[in-house]
């Protein structure tokens, strides 16, 4: 199917108190280029990041931009540890009653002891990268439906262009065919009007020039490879796989047909018929570059 290398896709995971937030962009480009712009604990994967991207993108120019965000509760969050917390009290007033301090323990005397205290734990490398995978991923996926749906749209238009085309080889085919008579009944009308003695014009050598000036103006042969060329170019467009290059090639090969109508045809509505053939190869072949 054929995918657009121009789109969009973002993603965004919370986990663990961490949010990763990935966002894709695509243009055009002959091969597939990956830039990013990553937080510093994820420089390191970057040939990871390509291999996720490569694995479901395989032309374009993309430009990734990835934040990272910690729960701010959850990254200051202290636990007390009930178990710690009953040991010293219990030493502070086993200390109190030895000393006979008649003064209570307090929580003030408590919170001389940070021990009591345990902080949460920073997220580790693997921790940040598994939550990282999944934002990426996302985002991804995301860029991939954006390009197969703007591909979808181009594939329509250039399927209508190309039905188009078919149907203007039509005209020129049954225009062409139409000179061939007339140029024979013109050709002899005008050697008539040279020679005033008709039983000197040698009636064979005027048949077989007649025959060259018709196979000059027939252009079936012509019609019938540029439709062949169609043919094969709408059966890539709606190939499973993308085949940009071999459409690029099939292009090539319709605008040297519509140059070879054009020059063997010398009739002024063929060329126009020419013309409007040529704009609209050129309209595909802009939307080709887009095209995976």
């Amino acid at each position: 199917m054929i995918e657009s290398m121009t789109g969009y896709g973002k993603g965004e995971v919370t986990e663990q108190g961490l949010t990763f937030t990935v966002e894709l962009r695509s243009v055009n480009n002959r091969f597939l280029e990956v830039s990013s712009r990553l937080p510093r604990s994820l420089q390191q994967r970057e040939n990871e990041i390509r291999d996720i991207i490569r694995a479901k993108i395989a032309r374009g120019k993309v430009t990734l931009n990835a934040s990272k965000e910690e729960n701010a509760d959850e990254a200051a969050a202290l636990t007390v540890d009930k178990q710690r917390t009953k040991a010293v009290a219990k030493a502070l007033n086993d200390l109190r009653k030895a000393a006979k301090v008649k003064e209570p323990v307090k929580l003030e005397h408590l919170l001389h002891f940070s021990d009591i205290f345990t902080a949460k734990e920073e997220a580790d490398d693997e921790t940040e990268w598994t939550v990282f995978r999944k934002a990426l991923e996302k985002a991804v996926d995301g860029l991939k439906t954006m390009r197969m749906k703007e591909g979808k749209e181009l594939a329509a238009d250039a399927t209508k262009r190309i039905n188009g085309i078919n149907a203007v080889l039509d005209t020129v085919e049954a225009l062409s065919k139409k000179r061939i008579p007339e140029e024979r009944v013109r050709l002899q009308e005008r050697i008539a009007a040279l020679v005033e003695d008709k039983s000197v014009i040698n009636t064979q050598r005027l048949e077989l020039e007649i025959a060259v000036l018709s196979d000059k103006l027939d252009v079936t042969e012509e019609c019938v490879r540029f439709r062949s060329h169609n043919k094969f170019f709408l059966e890539a467009l709606n190939a499973k796989e993308s085949e940009g290059r071999k459409l690029n090639f099939l292009l090539q090969e319709m605008n040297r047909e519509a140059n070879t109508i054009g020059s063997k045809c010398n009739d002024v509505q063929i060329s126009h018929l020419v013309v409007g053939l040529k704009e609209e190869l050129e309209r595909v072949r802009e939307q080709l570059q887009n095209f995976e």
